[in-house]
């Protein structure tokens, strides 16, 4: 039986030589050697950042602009319910109480006219997740963050080279954080970055991440010896994962106009299942350049979506529903609360269900995809 799985892991060719030229070659395999300075570079030019750093996670990445946050126990930080657990298990460490807002269904981004009416007197930060790559209201977002003197971590970890109204995701908000999971559009296997967009926090950032040391400012000739200063933890990544990433990087353009196609192709093939009702098709609002993370469909509820993904599993294909909400786990209740009405998170994420989607996808197996879809669908419909 023909089988198509939900993921590849992007892989350019040039990966094993790059990973060889750091064994042999720089004779560096640790944290912060030539490729991920190369990688580091790459990142602040591309998404004109002040300074961008990898880490081992996007997890990391969230953790470390956490510290940054300078929360205290008792500190409120509002984020949505429909997204990864890394979005939330960052700021608890710090100390945070998460307060969870409703998604909009046309993005299942938060929906930022909710988020002001769950200001209290202890929020501290408000935490955007751009799903599928596709831009949160970042302009509303960042209103609302100045008013009431907010800081804004922006969970770009699917939204890396996409875009808000010109500005690259990620670099919006006080900091960014984004995924090189081998589930992304770029991978390293594991590895994230953290872009820092406040000067103020550069130099805490690079000392977090350095175990608490001032390393870095004593290789630039800023100090004469390094020492521990402040709080921290090891998040750098190994050069063997950076070497990795560098290959795809100069890359970066040709696999994202590679998924582009995959995405716009799905969206042709579905758009006469959609006139009929049948499936919801993703929205890309006005201002928004996506960069095809992911293609999901919203099908009518949650039994047809679980006869729709068995269906597919029969046929050899990976489709996949996607986050449990949050505020709905034992962790999620433990650790925060739901500010005002579940209007569209729960039902929405039992509707939803992800296709194959990766870098270097076959005509054949997309045809093959579409095909066992509409054979799905052609069946309940009668058709």
């Amino acid at each position: 039986m023909k089988t198509v799985p939900f993921n590849i892991p992007p892989c350019i060719g040039d990966e094993v030589g790059y990973v060889q030229q750091a064994i042999e070659g720089n004779r560096k395999i640790s944290g912060d050697g030539p490729f991920t300075m190369k990688c580091n570079a790459w990142l602040e030019d591309r998404f004109g950042a002040g300074k961008v750093l990898l880490t081992t996670s996007g997890t990391s990445a969230l953790e470390m602009a956490a510290i940054l946050c300078d929360l205290k126990p008792g500190d409120e930080v509002i984020l949505p319910s429909f997204t990864f657990t890394s979005t939330a298990t960052a700021f608890v460490l710090a100390g945070a109480r998460l307060v969870f807002v409703d998604v909009r269904p046309d993005t299942m981004n938060i929906d930022e006219t909710k988020i002001e009416a769950a200001v209290t007197d202890r929020t501290r930060v408000i935490v955007p997740v751009h799903y599928a790559g596709v831009a949160c209201e970042m302009d509303a977002i960042m209103d609302i963050a100045r008013r009431h003197n907010l800081l804004v971590v922006e969970d770009a970890a699917q939204g890396v080279i996409a875009t808000y109204k010109g500005r690259a995701l990620g670099t919006i908000g006080d900091f960014g954080c984004y995924s090189f999971h081998e589930t992304k559009n770029y991978s390293m296997g594991e590895g994230g970055a953290i872009s820092i967009n406040n000067p103020a926090f550069c130099d805490r950032a690079e000392i977090i991440r350095e175990k608490g040391t001032n390393r870095a400012q004593f290789f630039r000739g800023q100090v004469a010896k390094y020492n521990w200063v402040d709080f921290g933890s090891s998040y750098l990544p190994s050069e063997l994962n950076a070497a990795y990433l560098w290959a795809q990087l100069q890359h970066a353009d040709e696999i994202n106009e590679n998924r582009l196609a995959t995405w716009r192709a799905y969206y042709a093939a579905f758009e006469p299942l959609a006139e009929k009702g049948l499936v919801t098709l993703p929205t890309i609002p006005e201002g928004c350049e996506h960069n095809a993370h992911m293609f999901y469909i919203k099908l009518a509820d949650l039994e047809v979506r679980t006869a729709f993904i068995s269906f597919m599993k029969e046929c050899g294909i990976g489709c996949v529903f996607h986050y449990v909400p949050l505020h709905s786990a034992p962790a999620g209740e433990r650790f925060g609360r739901f500010d005002g009405m579940d209007e569209h998170t729960t039902a929405d994420s039992d509707r939803l269900v992800r296709l194959p989607m990766y870098y270097g996808m076959s005509l054949e197996d997309f045809e093959y995809v579409v095909s066992c879809a509409k054979t799905f669908f052609g069946e309940r419909a009668g058709m």
